[in-house]
């Protein structure tokens, strides 16, 4: 079986995501995606939450079965090969991603040289895309339903008006 770990924080997931996703299962049988616990950084959802919204937003996807929504802590080459994969999926939206994603990609080869890393781009109307965008856009009250999947929308008016 050819299985692949797609890792981020996912805070929140993207329609952005969800594409280098799609583009990841035409490749493998299986896709693991990977929340990652970042301590540099104050996500807006728990690590618990950021699952949840994944697993929901996947459900979405033709073939969806075939991905397995998980969390890890430590190292990206650890954790993939517990899941029994040598196989890392990175999406790069522009060139910008480039420097920094290969850095990532050739640190985790220093430290096991038997895992390889896979860039994917997302459609051209992604590119600009990330988290971040989206949730500065949510919280000054703009509409981020074209960006995340419905189940983001909601948690999104929920998180940042709770909050407020």
């Amino acid at each position: 079986m050819r299985r692949a770990v797609y890792p981020g924080s996912f805070d929140p997931i993207t329609n952005g995501h969800l594409d280098i996703l799609s583009r990841a299962m035409r490749v493998f049988d299986e896709v693991i995606v990977a929340v990652a616990r970042n301590d540099n950084k104050s996500p807006l959802f728990t690590q618990e939450e950021r699952v949840a919204l994944n697993r929901e937003a996947i459900q979405a996807l033709p073939g969806h079965e075939r991905v397995r929504v998980d969390s890890f802590n430590g190292l990206l080459v650890d954790y993939a090969l517990a899941q029994g994969t040598a196989t890392i999926i990175r999406g790069l939206r522009a060139v910008s991603d480039f420097e920094f994603e290969f850095q990532l990609a050739q640190m985790n080869r220093k430290l096991r040289a038997d895992i390889d890393t896979i860039f994917l781009m997302p459609k051209d109307i992604y590119t600009y895309l990330s988290s971040s965008l989206v949730k500065e856009l949510a919280k000054m009250g703009g509409n981020v339903d074209c960006f995340v999947p419905p189940c983001v929308q909601l948690a999104l008016k929920h998180k940042i008006f709770r909050t407020a």
